[in-house]
């Protein structure tokens, strides 16, 4: 028989909770605020504490980090009806076991004390404290669907582990990445965005890897690389489906040797960076379609979080609307307040664009209505969502299109190695050159050849 200690405010919640454990087959104490509850500690150490955040005196959180040195190891299973992605992280951050949010089902918290005594059982819970000072506004959203997100974050953060955020655009990818740094051990490094879309193909391993001077046309003077640069910190690959292929193993071989080597260089150079990448394209079928090596999908998604849209957690939208308006509304301004009528249109809308298409909206409907109520006419209109444009088909999807219908032919083709070549060196050698205006040195740089091979391949030799 195990001792349950149940720390609540709440008489149904602390009744419920104590028919559970008893049922369970445990003994339970029950105290209505922490004061108490260290009291009880003091007397006779449980083996599990489940804790109120919200208490009338101390705070749970701060009764957690008092409670730590008493319990001995014993898992404290935190609770609350306010959730956010502080609460979160301070409740993991002083030690706790795990974090429920009200309402909750009786069975999913039976579940959770289950575990919580089991690990107890077996030693492993280890929870080391983090700092106490740990706070976070980027976040705004009491849905469950945000509470998962802010308890995935809270856990992620500590681990150094890489992280794979998705989720459709607007949804807070680089808020979340941002908030796995602040919270994490590099929290004093550098932070360095990475928006892989935005950099040059020609130049992308430069700015990842840095070049040594003379490396090529135009590198006149040794550079750092964006890798290097964020040595004890944390790196953001925003849109990390983008990385071209040729420069996916090298990033590979980087995080799992922690070592950069420049371009034009041979000796490589130690760094250590935490990664965090974002996408709101399916890497997994990347995979299968072969524009994304598997290994290093795996490598990067060792904690994937998924951002939920907008429409998945509607009921927040009020919440974010008032936030909104606070933050796009000048200093001195004339007061704004949005109508009932207005929050009911907020919350009916489908938001394509997700949190970022909202904060449009209410920016656009307060410069419109300029002082009062903000009434449902001030909004933008409510278009349709923008349809969907087909994505650009993969070159493995291409070729192999490309393959089937040569193969699909009542005669097998006796050249079809030769027959692809033909067709496509011509055109990748024509957009390269274009793009180097057809300087033949830097073309053969980009394309990885020689330029006497470029040479004679352009003369048809």
């Amino acid at each position: 028989m195990s001792h349950v200690l149940i720390v609540d405010d709440e008489e149904s919640i602390s009744w419920a909770l104590g028919r559970m454990a008893r049922d369970e087959g445990h003994e339970v104490s029950v105290a209505p605020s922490a004061e108490e509850a260290l009291a009880l500690i003091e007397r006779r150490r449980p083996d599990v504490v489940m804790l109120d955040v919200r208490l009338p005196g101390l705070d749970g959180l701060s009764a957690l980090s008092r409670m730590q040195p008493l319990l001995a190891g014993a898992p404290v299973v935190v609770m609350t009806a306010f959730g956010s992605l502080d609460v979160a992280v301070g409740a993991f951050g002083r030690g706790a076991f795990e974090y429920l949010v009200k309402p909750f089902d009786l069975s999913q918290a039976c579940l959770v004390l289950r575990r919580a005594l089991s690990d107890a059982q077996q030693g492993s819970n280890k929870s080391e404290p983090l700092s106490n000072d740990l706070e976070c506004s980027d976040f705004l959203g009491r849905s469950a669907a945000m509470q998962e997100v802010y308890k995935r974050i809270a856990l992620a953060a500590p681990t150094g582990a890489p992280v794979l955020l998705t989720g459709e655009s607007g949804t807070g990818k680089e808020l979340a990445a941002r908030a796995i740094h602040r919270h994490s051990l590099q929290a004093d490094g550098p932070w360095v965005p990475v928006n892989v879309a935005s950099l040059s193909p020609t130049l992308v391993e430069s700015e990842l890897f840095g070049h040594a001077r003379g490396a090529f046309t135009g590198a006149d003077a040794a550079r750092q690389g964006l890798l290097e640069l964020a040595s004890g910190g944390t790196v953001f690959f925003d849109e990390v489906a983008d990385i071209p292929l040729s420069v996916q193993v090298k990033l590979l071989r980087v995080l799992e040797q922690q070592e950069v080597t420049p371009v034009g260089e041979t000796r490589p150079r130690k760094t250590s960076f935490r990664v965090v990448a974002a996408t709101h394209r399916d890497l997994r079928a990347a995979v299968r379609d072969g524009t994304f090596r598997e290994d290093l999908y795996y490598r990067l998604a060792v904690l994937p979080i998924e951002l939920p849209p907008l429409r998945q957690r509607a009921e927040d939208i009020p919440l974010l609307a008032e936030h909104f308006l606070r933050l796009v509304r000048p200093v001195g301004a004339a007061p704004l307040r949005l109508s009932v009528a207005t929050l009911e249109e907020l919350s009916r809308r489908p938001w394509a664009g997700n949190v970022r298409e909202l904060r449009n909206a209410v920016e656009a409907a307060a410069l419109l209505a300029r002082s009062g109520e903000i009434l449902p006419e001030h909004l933008p209109t409510n278009i349709a969502p923008l349809a969907s444009v087909p994505e650009t088909p993969s070159l493995a999807a291409v070729v192999r299109a490309w393959a089937n219908e040569r193969l699909n032919q009542p005669t097998l083709p006796q050249s079809l190695y030769e027959d692809f070549l033909k067709g496509v060196e011509p055109a990748l050698f024509a957009a390269v050159l274009e793009r180097t205006s057809h300087n033949r040195a830097a073309a053969a740089n980009v394309l990885g050849l020689h330029r006497a091979t470029l040479r004679k391949k352009l003369n048809g030799d």
